[in-house]
């Protein structure tokens, strides 16, 4: 357990956002346990988070990415910074894809974290970032390095992407977005040339690993 400086016995203000209550009580609880650190409060969903920003405004918010609700994680930092373009998040999440990684750093947050690593290591992000810092392991940056020379999808390839992963032939696409067939081909050769895959199926592979799409 840390010590309070005494010249600035202020302490760090988290906000945890997860929609595990199991997780979310044993992260205060750890967290709890330094002197320099307090849980204001706790959300299970993205929209609670926003309810409970508002109110409380913390130091840092430290959010999971993905959540039951409408809004995802990334969803939420990107909210929350338009609320305050100062607030400093923190992403802990299960996942660890380029995409994830990618999206999160883009909505603003200052840190992102896997939930396998040890709590010492996140109390040390939350401190370095309240410091103003940034905090991005090395796995997370090695990954992101390699998601930043992918071109990206655009928002109909994006649709196009995830039809093609539920399965839908290029007739169905077609119908689906109400677009002609040499439309659709277009957007799926373009789909495998930034993904640099040979076929669709190889397409949809990548684009699961990444983290471009999810199957329901």
């Amino acid at each position: 357990m840390s010590s309070l400086d005494a010249k600035n016995p202020r302490r760090i203000r988290i906000l945890l956002v997860d929609d595990h209550p199991v997780i979310r009580t044993g992260l205060a609880l750890i967290l709890n346990n330094e002197a320099d650190i307090t849980v204001v409060a706790q959300a299970g969903s993205s929209e609670e988070a926003l309810t409970l920003f508002a109110q409380h405004r913390p130091d840092i918010t430290l959010m999971d990415l993905k959540m039951e609700g409408p809004a995802s994680g990334v969803q939420a930092v990107v909210k929350i910074r338009s609320m305050a373009p100062t607030a400093r998040v923190i992403i802990l999440t299960s996942y660890d894809r380029d995409e994830d990684i990618y999206q999160s750093i883009r909505a603003g947050a200052m840190g992102y974290l896997v939930k396998d690593v040890p709590s010492d290591q996140i109390i040390n992000a939350l401190r370095e970032v309240y410091r103003g810092k940034k905090h991005f392991p090395h796995r997370i940056t090695e990954k992101l390095a390699e998601r930043v020379t992918m071109a990206d999808l655009s928002e109909r390839e994006f649709e196009v992407l995830r039809l093609l992963a539920i399965g839908k032939s290029n007739k169905e696409i077609a119908e689906t977005l109400f677009l002609a067939l040499g439309t659709v081909k277009y957007h799926i050769n373009n789909i495998l040339t930034k993904l640099e895959a040979e076929d669709r199926t190889q397409a949809v592979i990548v684009a699961l690993k990444r983290g471009l799409v999810e199957l329901q």
